[in-house]
């Protein structure tokens, strides 16, 4: 009961946070807004320029960042609960790469309209996460197997990806390499409802799966005693989680490292056992945006990419965690 009210808090601040940095990121900018007027203007008030500024330019930028970050923290929580290790996530088994490679292909082929590169993520992402599962999971597969495996793809992938750019034209290349950044400048509503999409379809389904996650996390032969189908458990699992890391990558770019630290920190925060699905995704959509806010002013005269940010601060936890396992062993 103890832990269930802590998820509950967790849960409820997480919700206020990220939308009060929704508040902030659509009053900031050249144009500046007070918090009352960005209230007034999504209710339906404000002047016309007002109203413009904020629902056409800035909201669906801020909803691409909660629903894409939404999407990147809960595949991540899925993959980590599957793999039983802090380091499963898309970024490290392979699937932002792959996903990478489709959006890249359709960049550098000239079909670079958000349909193509959505897409081109999906189907690339999919046919990562099949090539994976083929290999890791023969004979059942565990999870450092599934880490090993991944990792290998991850770096066939990249070299992979390096190549499309070197062949792609230079102006498509410069595209790519900001696309490849992850970046939520100039995201529209089309970006929104991929992310968006895919965060509805999905996110119930794994919400779903929570409990039999947190079973399978026990071990595969206590899980099928009590009753959970660990194969199809797990297809289903992987399924979703590559399409939300997948649909985050088209609306955004493949942004690095929220599937990674979104999970972990979300556990941190609560402190109970289990996947942390729910707490993962508020997690995941709070930092992203957080990350956006930080990348537009931190430099005035300049703004960074969000996949800048949330790779510095990423990458830095990811050091951290692994000398911590380090000092473990």
């Amino acid at each position: 009961m103890t832990a269930r009210t802590r998820t509950a808090a967790v849960c409820v601040t997480l919700s206020l946070l990220a939308l009060l940095l929704a508040l902030i990121a659509i009053g900031g900018g050249d144009y500046p807004l007070s918090l009352p007027d960005v209230v007034r203007t999504l209710l339906g008030g404000g002047t016309p320029a007002d109203a413009f500024i904020v629902r056409e330019l800035r909201l669906p930028r801020v909803v691409t960042a909660l629903c894409a970050g939404a999407a990147l923290s809960l595949s991540g929580a899925v993959f980590q609960s599957l793999v039983r290790n802090p380091l499963g996530s898309p970024d490290v088994l392979g699937f932002t790469q792959g996903s990478a490679t489709g959006g890249l292909l359709a960049v550098v082929l000239g079909a670079g309209g958000t349909t193509a590169v959505a897409t081109g993520s999906v189907l690339a992402a999919l046919a990562t996460g099949v090539a994976i599962y083929l290999l890791a999971w023969r004979g059942g597969g565990h999870g450092h197997r599934l880490i090993l495996v991944g990792i290998g793809v991850a770096g066939i992938l990249t070299g992979v990806n390096s190549y499309l750019l070197v062949r792609a034209d230079i102006v498509d290349a410069a595209r790519a390499v900001l696309w490849l950044t992850g970046s939520l400048d100039g995201r529209g509503w089309g970006n929104a409802a991929v992310s968006a999409g895919a965060l509805a379809l999905v996110a119930p389904v794994m919400l779903a799966c929570a409990r039999p996650l947190a079973i399978l996390e026990l071990g595969d032969d206590p899980a099928t005693a009590l009753g959970v189908p660990v194969r199809a458990l797990r297809r289903t699992a992987l399924a979703g989680a590559v399409l939300l890391a997948a649909a985050a990558s088209a609306a955004t770019g493949p942004v690095l490292f929220v599937a990674l630290t979104a999970p972990q920190l979300a556990r941190r925060l609560t402190r109970a056992s289990g996947p942390n699905l729910l707490p993962s995704l508020l997690m995941g959509a709070a930092l992203l945006l957080a990350a956006d806010v930080v990348a537009q002013r931190a430099f005035p005269d300049h703004q960074l990419p969000v996949g800048v940010v949330t790779g510095l601060l990423g990458g830095g936890y990811l050091v951290w965690l692994l000398a911590r396992r380090t000092r473990a062993l």
